[in-house]
């Protein structure tokens, strides 16, 4: 199964030129960038790691790129993402966030439905990944 996340998530995965490409579009927007991962994909799981520091001051894609090649190599088998903030309104807004990495086998999703009271349904989506302890959910 596919994760489906983030900006050009149902597309092929973009190339290292690609990627650099919507790297400088995002400098040249004034938007700050940051390199972010994890190994617990599920879609309500908003907050992943942050590799680094947030990167405020730059005007070229390279050290953005060098960044997300540190964190390829640190964490090969795990997903990561970009993310672009504009702060044009004085605000660390989220304009734009795409997968960069994933790891070669994505397990997927589960969906179990739980009867409720009344005639009421409950569903809930759950983590294939979270079924092994965090450090050994790819590999």
């Amino acid at each position: 199964m596919r994760l489906t996340q983030g900006t050009f998530s149902f597309l092929p995965d973009l190339t290292d030129r690609q990627i650099r490409d919507q790297i400088q579009y995002c400098l040249d927007q004034g938007w700050a960038l940051s390199v972010e991962y994890t190994d617990d994909p599920h879609p309500r799981n908003t907050y992943w790691e942050m590799y680094g520091n947030p990167m405020f001051d730059l005007r070229d894609a390279t050290g953005v790129m060098a960044e997300v090649a540190s964190c390829r190599t640190t964490f090969p088998g795990q997903y990561i993402k970009v993310n672009a903030f504009d702060a044009t309104r004085g605000v660390e807004s989220l304009k734009l966030s795409f997968i960069v990495n994933r790891p070669d086998r994505e397990p997927g999703f589960g969906l179990s439905r739980q009867e409720a009271e009344g005639r009421h349904i409950r569903y809930a989506v759950h983590s294939y990944a979270t079924d092994r302890p965090a450090g050994e959910r790819y590999g």
